[in-house]
């Protein structure tokens, strides 16, 4: 029972953090100050791909532990999510991680915390 609630709160974690990034999209686009067109394009892309990204990764690991927690498809997408959310954590720590904004300060760590938290899921 523990693995499921420990896949289940990896997954939701970065589903949530996922939409969690897609609302202040404007904002932090605007917080860039004057760019060109193409630079606010560009920026706005990579924040919603981002979440968009994130949001994925959190369904794909609640529709494989919903469907077969045990299997081996399942084993592989656990294992690909975390070193997926490890990359962005290690992307994330260099780069967003010296910016003086809590909420980009945060990346690393929920990234970490989704990745531990399936890792454990799976192999407890």
């Amino acid at each position: 029972m523990i693995k499921y609630i420990l896949l289940y709160a990896g997954g939701a974690l970065t589903a949530i953090w996922g939409i969690a990034h897609l609302f202040p999209t404007k904002s932090v686009v605007k917080g860039f100050g004057k760019l060109s067109a193409g630079n606010k394009n560009i920026i706005t892309m990579e924040w919603i791909v981002e979440g968009v990204f994130l949001i994925f990764l959190g369904v794909l690991v609640a529709a494989v532990t919903f469907l077969d927690a045990g299997g081996m498809i399942s084993t592989v997408v656990y294992m690909l999510t975390v070193i997926a959310l490890m990359v962005m954590a290690m992307v994330s720590l260099f780069t967003g991680f010296k910016v003086d904004f809590i909420v980009f300060k945060l990346c690393p760590v929920i990234f970490t915390i989704s990745a531990v938290l399936i890792f454990l899921g799976r192999f407890l």
